[in-house]
């Protein structure tokens, strides 16, 4: 299989569009036309890292950071770009996800919000476009006699879907007028002549990369020489995307609770407090690495716990000021836990390729008692 066309897989996992607009994602390193046998997932491409992908014969490495960040001048086999020289020369191509799948449904966040056992979790902040595209609404008006061949060529062209349901419509029956000139071919009426004639307006939503393909078919059916119909933007009320997820739990836990379910499902070993340790967790927010100023809306929203990787100081004071309590995993130990989730949801999509986990990448900081 081509990497393209894992590409097009892994998009349906995590779309590329949630990723926030400073982040760098997608094939980093690589030929889209390669063919792909063995694939290897990490949070981190290190120089262990890619000597593991030698050694296995690895043709793609799927990571979560990306291993390009800023614009690079050189790429040598010294200082930072080394290890995207080895990769390079190595002939290993490298897909990064980063903070798309920090935001995608069943993504990093939503997945500390299970282990914290929040329910109807919520994006807190630094959101994005939902991963869909824009929708419109098209608007035609049509002879009664010709609604349904009209109304049938624009569902037929993709319009009218909304969540589960299809064909999607809505029309009422009015009066339209018009005029025809010296020029025209009036399907009804005669020129100079005003004519009234009995029509539907007829309504229904669009996706944007559909919406050129079900305007010409409503033209290529409707029988006026010039319909009249109009498009509008839809603005998605609904579905928020973003990074962290906050809510309240599905049953208040004792934050020992908590931090035991955050060891059996991330493997934690140790944990950074903040704030009082003894006490009953109802409401909890949770943000995947270093999540910047979103811990200013937690702190609004005056919710119990924070769990995230790593706090600023300052940010550790204003929780601290706030009241609440915050547990640190260390930034990758708070994502790391989902690459088996992950590799278990790309297998299903292709069956055919090797997925192996790197043994490698590890958390850079060792936690030791003094």
């Amino acid at each position: 299989m081509k990497i393209k066309d894992i590409a097009e897989r892994i998009e349906k996992i995590v779309p590329l569009e949630l990723a926030q607009d400073w982040d760098n994602v997608g094939l980093l390193i690589g030929d889209a036309q390669k063919n792909v046998k063995k694939i290897l997932l990490t949070i981190d491409i290190t120089g262990e890292v890619v000597s593991e992908a030698k050694k296995l014969k690895t043709d793609l490495i799927i990571s979560y950071h990306p291993v390009i960040w800023d614009g690079l001048k050189k790429i040598t086999t010294a200082g930072l770009s080394s290890v995207v020289y080895d990769l390079i020369r190595s002939g290993i191509s490298v897909f990064s996800l980063h903070t798309a799948l920090d935001a995608a449904i069943g993504g990093v966040n939503d997945g500390l919000a299970e282990i914290v056992g929040i329910e109807n979790a919520e994006p807190i902040g630094d959101y994005v476009k939902a991963p869909a595209g824009d929708n419109y609404k098209l608007v035609v008006f049509v002879p009664l006699d010709s609604a349904a061949k009209v109304s049938n060529s624009i569902f037929a062209a993709g319009a009218g879907a909304i969540g589960n349901y299809t064909n999607c419509g809505f029309g009422v029956e009015g009066t339209g007028t018009f005029l025809p000139l010296k020029g025209a071919r009036p399907t009804i009426g005669k020129k100079g002549k005003l004519e009234k004639a009995p029509e539907i307006r007829f309504e229904t939503i669009v996706p944007a990369e559909k919406l050129d393909g079900c305007v010409a078919a409503m033209k290529k059916t409707h029988p006026y020489e010039t319909p009249a119909f109009d498009v509008f933007k839809i603005y998605n009320t609904e579905s928020k995307f973003g990074l962290g997820r906050m809510g309240k739990l599905a049953r208040p836990m004792r934050i020992e609770q908590i931090i035991k379910r955050i060891k059996k499902y991330t493997g934690a070993q140790a944990v950074g407090m903040v704030g009082r340790e003894k006490r009953v967790i109802r409401t909890a927010a949770v943000c995947a690495g270093s999540c910047g100023a979103i811990i200013n809306s937690v702190i609004a929203a005056r919710a119990d716990l924070y769990l995230t990787g790593e706090l600023k100081h300052h940010q550790a004071l204003a929780a601290q000021e706030a009241g609440m309590t915050c547990i640190c995993l260390s930034h990758t130990v708070s994502e790391r836990f989902i690459l088996k989730k992950f590799a278990k949801q790309l297998q299903k999509q292709i069956k055919s390729i090797a997925i192996t986990i790197s043994k490698k990448d590890a958390d850079p900081f060792r936690w030791k008692n003094l």
